[in-house]
């Protein structure tokens, strides 16, 4: 018996969303949507930034951040107002 793949989760959960669907269940419909986003990790939010080319991990960015100032101030002004 071999483990599943990312494939065969995605689509199981694509059935699971067209019986929901075929159901009328749209909490189970809204369930399998946020699984499959999970299993691809589109429910984790992406850092964007005008310098983000200089930054190669959360962990760069967060010493980058605690290393100047006004920096972060500049960071969060440029969040708001991109999101």
């Amino acid at each position: 018996m071999r483990l599943p793949d990312i494939n065969d989760l995605i689509q199981d959960l694509q059935l699971a969303k067209q019986i929901a669907i075929e159901d009328r269940n749209p909490n189970a419909l809204i369930m399998a949507t946020v699984s499959q986003a999970k299993l691809l990790g589109l429910d984790k939010p992406q850092i964007r930034d005008v310098n983000a080319d200089a930054v190669q991990t959360i962990s760069d960015l967060m010493n980058e951040l605690a290393n100047d100032d006004q920096l972060l101030t500049q960071r969060i002004s440029h969040a708001k107002n991109e999101y």
